[in-house]
């Protein structure tokens, strides 16, 4: 019904963002990592959305790009999981990290999202195995097991997800998993 809205951001209130179009005024629903990369307010922006119709409310949820618009439509289709919980997930990880920990199935990351519980994080792992699109899942395919195993050790000493995804995005592609954890953790000291 409603995919795209372009034009001047009014207000910022997350997850909420209030987006004027040529006099009209839309509430949008964005994920956090929607709501980092907005402009500031007064500019122009453009969202993609995703409308919802329930008996008691109407609602447009907006994304920044495809991926996250796709992934959000793919986290809405599975039973248990509703529009709000979609939002949670996709603005507790990136969607690169939930392609990956679906493709790794890791339930332990998506347990770390608030409102999610080992039941409906293993639902997840379950439902989206191969379903988040080549373009999507690409990072995950490109992490090799040895930047696995030292993902998993940053996260086991208590790095949270986004330290750990930019330490390895420092590390050479041919990196030992010694050598990785090393140069990871000199990289994280800084």
């Amino acid at each position: 019904m409603i995919g795209k809205l372009t034009g001047q951001l009014l207000e910022k209130n997350p997850p909420e963002v209030l987006l004027d179009c040529h006099g009209v005024g839309y509430e949008v629903l964005v994920p956090m990592s929607t709501f980092y990369n907005l402009p500031a307010v007064g500019e122009r922006v453009g969202l993609l959305t995703q409308f919802i119709v329930r008996e008691d409310a109407q609602l447009l949820y907006g994304f920044a790009t495809q991926e996250e618009r796709q992934a959000f439509r793919e986290l809405i289709k599975i039973n248990g999981v509703g529009p709000r919980t979609a939002l949670a997930v996709l603005s507790g990880m990136g969607v690169a990290d939930l392609a990956q920990a679906v493709s790794l199935q890791e339930a332990g990351r998506l347990v770390k999202v608030p409102g999610i519980g080992k039941k409906i994080a293993e639902r997840l792992l379950l439902e989206l195995k191969g379903k988040l699109g080549a373009d999507m899942g690409a990072r995950a395919q490109a992490v090799n097991d040895a930047q696995a195993d030292i993902l998993q050790a940053l996260l086991a000493l208590g790095y949270n997800d986004k330290e750990a995804a930019s330490a390895l995005k420092a590390l050479p592609a041919d990196v030992g998993v010694s050598e990785g954890i090393k140069l990871a953790l000199k990289s994280l000291a800084k």
